[in-house]
């Protein structure tokens, strides 16, 4: 095999790992990648098709990354929806993604008299957020999930802008689970207290 076969096996191994990604983002950064790869590969072979093929695929993957992009913080692009704690829809949230739940926020588990908010992009459920009334205006947050095809955005912080939601029930602190793994709460804003991070509503 010469190291330009090499480099052709490689760029065809990109598309498919990318393939199997969960999360939009990667898929369509490795999905890019694995393409101008098989651009310069099929140009050194001559093989015009795959070039054109490639480079079609290429435009589209960078049209939908910038638009991603674009998108991964506009608040349009987002809505929070509060529902009862014994949501029907909620509770079937809670049960489809219970295995991963469980893996980013082990220990976690629904008492039923939460302050619950889904977190929606268009149609889609994209997060959970479960909160309990802790006393002296201190909302602690049990359950902040988001699933796997967003999880390179931060559907999350969409919840934490609208203090009116906490404000409103009389809460002036938010306060996270202590356990989470890959906390996120440090880019919007919360300080680190102890095992967790809190935030002080306006």
């Amino acid at each position: 095999m010469t190291w330009l076969d090499a480099i052709g096996w490689a760029g065809s191994a990109l598309l498919v790992w990318s393939l199997l990604q969960t999360r939009i983002l990667r898929l369509r950064a490795i999905n890019l990648v694995g393409c101008v790869v098989l651009i310069g590969y099929n140009w050194a072979r001559e093989v015009w098709p795959m070039v054109g093929l490639n480079v079609v695929l290429a435009v589209i993957n960078i049209y939908f990354l910038v638009h991603l992009q674009r998108t991964r913080h506009d608040e349009t692009a987002y809505a929070v929806v509060e529902v009862a704690p014994g949501d029907q829809y909620l509770g079937h949230m809670l049960a489809v993604h219970a295995r991963d739940i469980e893996k980013f926020n082990p220990g976690f588990r629904r008492t039923g008299d939460e302050i619950a908010y889904l977190v929606v992009r268009g149609d889609e459920t994209v997060g959970v957020v479960l909160l309990r009334d802790a006393g002296g205006g201190v909302a602690q947050i049990e359950l902040d999930y988001v699933t796997q095809r967003f999880r390179d955005f931060t559907p999350g912080e969409f919840v934490y802008r609208q203090t009116a939601l906490f404000t409103g029930r009389g809460f002036r602190t938010l306060r996270t689970p202590p356990h989470m793994v890959a906390p996120y709460y440090g880019r919007l804003g919360f300080r680190r207290t102890g095992d967790g991070y809190s935030l002080d509503l306006a």
